[in-house]
């Protein structure tokens, strides 16, 4: 019988072996002693040494059928092991492939949305009487919403994959979550729901809070959405409470309720644990319910807080988390905000290829007072550049013939910007961390994400102008 090598190499085998030979030796030289003292005849020693000869086949046998089997055994876990490393890594391809895919559709959604808001912007500021104004009201507000769920759809992904990071910045929560407010105002209005907002606010002091603005609105989306998806009638309410301070700090407290179908205690844990985990035969009414529940836990986690849920079946729920957020000088207005910041000529190349976008951005720009220059590609921009002077550059990133990255690199090849260094900022609806990443790596100084925000192109132009 041929012995599987991996038998051998067993420590278990080889003592069973050893016992085996060695148990046969001494049976076999106790018989040649007992011969040999003529204790026993030749015919019973025959006799014996054929009786044991079968016993230790049967014994060995048995040993090596029950290896062989073990060995199949083994096999077969094997086999099945790379059968689920080769589905974990077909897994890990869809799940590739399923980011990629959200990354290029958030993309396609963002590009034309961020026109149809400049657009709307552009229109606000013409002659318009109340009933028109209403109606870009009512525009503008479909169209924030629909980019809040393509926000909430890829920032949650990130989230998920465990791509995100804290950026604490001087915030204005009562400007800054007005406009998120109003819009979430028009979407419940729309289901017949009322919808309020309160900003509670301690002793009027002049400081700012430091924090992550885009973190908390996040979270703020996501349980302001569901609550108008789980609430059939009544009302919404919001209340950003900063009554508390401690020093340095303040205490900022979140509350969202609804009127709406309510979760059972015993599922509130799964809920946080796993927003997938939502049972769709409770909620078959409310398509695409518990979304984001899990997200937000883990972002107010992140930010040193904790989500927390009062809910009673069919009478409603109640989010709410505290955030413990440094004071800081310095607020900007809205009246600050609508002023321009460029009082003398101030010369920009915009590199845009796309006719909407390239409006918008020269209606943003004329507002503070700069001056344009549009090339429809990366080729255009540094040919502009080689005989115009500029003192700021706009680059989209995605262009044809040469995008936004190799123009950059071709404009710092070039002895005017060795002894110019005309700042570049990266202009772009995919605002995802590979872009930022691969326009840092490029020499871009800043990115500016589309749709264009005015405080942010003010900040820009004030850290970059001369």
């Amino acid at each position: 019988m041929k012995f599987p090598i991996s038998f051998l190499k067993s420590i278990r085998v080889k003592k069973i072996l050893s016992i085996i030979i060695f148990s046969s030796i001494a049976v076999v030289l106790l018989l040649v002693y007992f011969f040999l003292e003529k204790k026993i005849n030749t015919d019973i020693l025959v006799l014996i040494l054929l009786g044991f000869v079968i016993a230790l086949i049967f014994v060995l046998q048995y040993f090596f059928k029950n290896q062989l089997r073990n060995e199949v055994r083994i096999s077969n876990l094997n086999t099945r092991i790379k059968e689920l490393k080769f589905n974990l890594d077909d897994a890990n391809k869809l799940a590739d492939y399923k980011s990629v895919y959200i990354s290029n559709m958030s993309y396609e959604i963002r590009t034309p949305l961020s026109t149809i808001l400049g657009m709307l912007n552009m229109l606000k500021q013409t002659h318009l009487d109340e009933d028109q104004i209403a109606q870009v009201e009512i525009a503008e507000y479909s169209s924030k919403h629909l980019l809040q769920l393509v926000n909430m759809v890829t920032d949650n992904e990130d989230v998920d994959k465990g791509n995100v990071s804290i950026n604490l910045l001087a915030l204005d929560l009562k400007s800054d979550l007005s406009h998120l407010f109003k819009v979430f105002e028009f979407q419940a209005w729309e289901k017949g729901l009322q919808f309020e907002y309160k900003f509670l606010v301690g002793e009027k002091s002049k400081f700012s809070l430091l924090g992550d603005s885009l973190r908390i609105q996040q979270v703020l989306i996501n349980l302001i959405n569901n609550a108008i998806k789980f609430t059939n009638s009544g009302k919404i309410t919001v209340i950003v409470d900063q009554t508390v301070s401690i020093d340095d700090d303040q205490i900022v407290t979140f509350y969202i309720k609804d009127t709406g179908i309510g979760l059972n205690p015993e599922k509130v844990k799964q809920f946080f644990e796993d927003s997938k985990a939502f049972n769709t035969t409770e909620g078959r009414d409310y398509r695409g319910g518990g979304i984001g529940l899990s997200i937000s836990h883990q972002l107010v986690k992140l930010m040193g807080g904790e989500l927390k849920l009062e809910s009673k079946e069919n009478e409603g729920s109640t989010f709410y988390f505290s955030l413990q957020l440094k004071k800081t000088l310095g607020i900007n207005t809205e009246d600050e905000i609508l002023k321009p910041v460029l009082l003398k000529k101030f010369s920009v190349l915009v590199a845009e290829d796309n006719r909407m976008n390239q409006k918008v951005i020269k209606f943003l720009l004329e507002q503070q007072g700069a001056d344009c220059t549009f090339a429809k590609n990366g080729l255009e921009a540094v040919d502009l550049y080689k005989i115009l002077d500029f003192d700021m550059i706009f680059m989209d990133i995605y262009m044809p013939d040469m995008d936004g990255y190799e123009a950059t690199k071709a404009i710092k090849a070039t002895e005017k910007y060795s002894d110019l260094k005309t700042p570049i900022i990266a202009v772009s609806a995919s605002a995802f961390e590979e872009d930022i990443l691969n326009a840092k790596l490029a020499g871009i100084d800043e990115f500016l994400p589309k749709p264009i925000e005015v405080a942010q192109l003010k900040e820009l132009l004030i850290k970059y102008s001369k």
